[in-house]
């Protein structure tokens, strides 16, 4: 199986953009083993007995994508940046509907690296994580961002920097300190913004 190249990708969603739909055509089998590697690794740390599979979630995301019609492209690592933004809207969707569904049971639960540098993963509650996430947006957009692109877009530091601009230094540690806000807040014990 041949692989695309960055540049490649970008062309095409360039093309798709202004309408071309032969493009759209051949970007879709490039983008959809891009969204199946990230599905895949964020479907990996869900709880044993999570109903979502990783087709449901790319065709879900897929279709959204395709009605971003009027979206003007600008290069992959956008393009998979959104693709990050949908997965985590879809996640958080399907969490609260299976939340809905068991009236108050257990919840979806996901796995969260623990902000210290052990190497056992946390499992954490996605609408609790989805709360965080919007309490940290109004604190810390940027740091917010980089956790949704990592955690639920399974960027790594490299392409979640490409994605937001900034060198992968500074994504790294801002990752680092995002998941110790998180970590806190998730625990109870977030009382500030820093």
């Amino acid at each position: 199986m041949k692989t695309s190249s960055p540049e490649e990708i970008t062309d095409l969603l360039v093309a798709w953009s202004q309408g071309d739909q032969q493009a759209l055509e051949r970007l879709a089998p490039l983008v959809e083993r891009e969204l199946r590697r990230l599905a895949r690794s964020y479907l990996r740390r869900e709880s044993p007995g999570n109903l979502l599979q990783t087709t449901a979630l790319i065709n879900e995301a897929y279709a959204r994508l395709l009605q971003q019609n009027r979206m003007q492209w600008q290069n992959r690592a956008q393009f998979f940046g959104v693709s990050a933004q949908l997965m985590r809207r879809i996640l958080v969707d399907f969490a609260r509907q299976e939340h809905l569904a068991k009236r108050g049971g257990t919840m979806v639960r996901v796995t969260f690296e623990d902000a210290s540098l052990k190497s056992e993963p946390r499992s954490v509650d996605l609408i609790a994580l989805d709360q965080a996430l919007e309490k940290l947006k109004a604190i810390d957009a940027r740091r917010s961002r980089i956790v949704e692109l990592r955690f639920f877009g399974g960027l790594t530091i490299e392409e979640t920097a490409e994605v937001i601009g900034v060198s992968p230094g500074t994504v790294r540690n801002e990752w680092s300190l995002a998941r110790a806000w998180l970590y806190r807040e998730l625990k109870g014990g977030g009382e500030d913004g820093g």
